[in-house]
């Protein structure tokens, strides 16, 4: 069975469960899957029973897509993402976003957590992220491309949307969230980096660092899908003096209190779309 012929039978499973439309989708990184309380909630499916998904298995990731308003916005929530690192493909990784598209969402919010390697930024702080370095080792577009989902050169110029990202600043300045526009870079993890990489890491010009987001850009890419990514900072990576031990559950606890942040942000961006 074909890529494109697996997303039409995730869609059609999808709406045989409900028949909200939603107009945007969000994807909930580590530490942020709280948002969803915020979700006056139409449908809830969960990954295990939508035909090619994966099963997320990160702790802190609730593994469902939820489907309700956001305000009074009609959204599709991923409340957890694969990771390259847990083993699944870049195919696997990005699916749900081609799905996604495919159940007509108009635009795509991405949340996730990250190490801030800009010396400015600390734990908590918001990223609005212009553009990214992909270092990971492998690419969801690579492979025979499917014209009925994107071309095979897509250019990436434009690929993080200027007006969600000039609403997305609008609105930390409103909400005095601590913020920048920055560069976001993606690494294969699970290990977090070490000390001279997050050097490395700033040195080619990078804000902020994670292990997710980017396969999922490059496919909305792919399918002329705008994007929006919020990285929240999650430790102090740089300069070196300040990198200090970090475990998951550092990284779940500094998302948890700076959720009411990143949630306000999300909620006034999309009241204006």
């Amino acid at each position: 069975m074909s890529l494109y012929d697996q997303i039409q039978e995730a869609v059609d499973f999808i709406r045989s469960k409900t028949s909200f439309q939603p107009q945007s989708g969000i994807i909930l990184g580590t530490g942020l899957g709280n948002l969803t309380d915020e979700l006056d909630i139409q449908a809830e499916i969960p990954y295990t029973s939508i035909p090619h998904f994966a099963k997320s298995t990160v702790e802190s990731h609730k593994g469902k897509l939820m489907f309700g308003l956001l305000g009074k916005h009609p959204v599709v929530v991923m409340a957890g993402r694969f990771h390259y690192y847990e083993g699944w493909s870049m195919e696997q990784v990005t699916f749900p976003v081609r799905v996604l598209k495919f159940l007509g969402i108009q635009r795509l919010l991405i949340t996730n957590a990250s190490g801030g390697v800009n010396p400015h930024l600390k734990a908590g702080d918001i990223v609005v992220v212009k553009d990214h370095i992909n270092l990971l080792p492998e690419h969801p577009l690579r492979g025979p491309n499917d014209e009925r989902l994107g071309p095979r050169f897509p250019d990436m110029l434009f690929t993080y949307d200027e007006a969600l990202r000039k609403a997305a600043l609008a609105a930390a300045e409103k909400h005095n969230i601590g913020h920048i526009e920055g560069v976001y870079s993606a690494l294969q993890g699970p290990n977090l980096e070490t000390p001279a990489e997050y050097g490395m890491l700033r040195a080619m010009g990078s804000d902020c660092t994670g292990m997710s987001s980017v396969p999922e850009v490059l496919v909305a890419r792919h399918m002329n899908l705008p994007v929006l990514m919020l990285s929240m900072v999650a430790n102090v990576a740089w300069p070196r003096a300040a990198i200090r031990e970090t475990s998951v559950e550092d990284v779940i606890a500094v998302g948890r209190a700076a959720e009411p942040k990143l949630t306000m942000i999300v909620k006034t961006v999309l009241e204006g779309c």
